[in-house]
């Protein structure tokens, strides 16, 4: 069966958000590398335009629209990080937004999108249907649905990250990519694959939320309950149905790490690093230093993927007595 995507995708990709999204740094931190004893590559998607990756998945889609569905705009069903990226792609685009969001979503995340444009329509993540939300507002509306990740276009736009990574840093022996719906990480694993193919790609989620390395372990998409973690940008109940056959032939492994693991990696890139990352982006970053993924000697990418944390949030896991 043919994937999804391929890397001739991500190229065109590449082009598209070339001169508007960020080409984001990559950091590197001494003291990262001594405590793992490897060499630690950290791609700042962070930095990116609306803080997080999704914003190259997001334009790269909305700028492949018809006239007629600009015209009538795009529905995102989304936590925050993809509801931001599509609010501004569409600002940006000249075209109406509406974004489904829980109604626990961060308040940062949902005044963004607000502020990017878009009309939010809030839901209860854990008694309403996202999806099923989302497809009746669109149908009603004649807008165009873009899910957060299952959606071949936004899957290209998302490997550009690590593209730009492995042309900056050159081969790599690991690279570590956080893990929701799979979006991240099959278009990092195409590039990779392309780029450096001696990579090895290690998928990284939530112990309270281990859907894929479930998926993986089956060989059919597994679904889970909606987790209770930190990390609510990776809050997905299942890999997509384009995610799962790449992630299952192109990644190695699926890596786990804790809510108090993510809460020591954000301590990390303040305290050490001087940069604000969500609990989602320390993903990547807590399977390298907390030794869930085995990295010393190597030379290791590591995908930082977002920093949007709402201040008070973020103050309370800087100060929380560790674990």
């Amino acid at each position: 069966m043919s994937l999804a995507i391929t890397y001739a995708d991500i190229e065109a990709a590449a082009q598209r958000l070339r001169g508007v999204a960020h080409r984001t740094p990559v950091l590197t931190s001494r003291t990262a590398n001594e405590r793992t004893g490897a060499q630690l590559f950290f791609k700042c998607e962070n930095l990116q335009r609306t803080g997080a990756f999704k914003f190259r998945g997001a334009y790269h889609a909305l700028a492949q629209l018809t006239p007629e569905q600009s015209k009538h705009g795009v529905l995102a069903f989304s936590s925050g990080n993809h509801a931001q990226a599509i609010a501004l792609a569409a600002r940006l685009l000249g075209m109406p937004a509406v974004i489904v969001m829980p109604q626990d979503a961060p308040p940062l995340k949902i005044e963004a999108t607000k502020g990017y444009g878009a009309e939010v329509v809030l839901y209860d993540r854990y008694t309403e249907d996202r999806e099923a939300l989302s497809a009746r507002i669109a149908r009603e509306r004649g807008m165009t649905l873009i899910p957060p990740y299952d959606h071949a276009h936004v899957m290209a736009g998302q490997g550009t990250a690590a593209k730009e990574l492995l042309e900056e840093v050159g081969a790599l022996d690991l690279l570590l990519v956080c893990v929701g719906g799979g979006g991240l990480i099959s278009g990092c694993a195409v590039a990779a694959r392309q780029l450096a193919p001696q990579c090895a790609v290690i998928g990284v989620e939530p112990e309270a939320g281990n859907d894929v390395q479930q998926s993986l372990k089956r060989g059919e998409i597994v679904h889970i309950d909606v987790p209770r973690t930190i990390a609510d940008g990776a809050q997905t109940q299942h890999a997509g149905r384009l995610t799962f056959p790449v992630i299952r032939e192109l990644v190695r492994d699926i890596a786990t790490v804790s809510d108090a693991a993510l809460i020591r990696t954000l301590r990390f890139f303040a305290e050490r690093m001087k940069i604000v990352v969500e609990p989602t982006g320390c993903l990547a970053a807590a399977a390298a230093l907390e030794g869930a993924v085995p990295v010393a000697g190597k030379r290791i990418g590591v995908i930082v993927s977002g920093g949007n944390i709402d201040r008070t949030r973020y103050a309370q896991l800087l100060t929380r007595e560790p674990a």
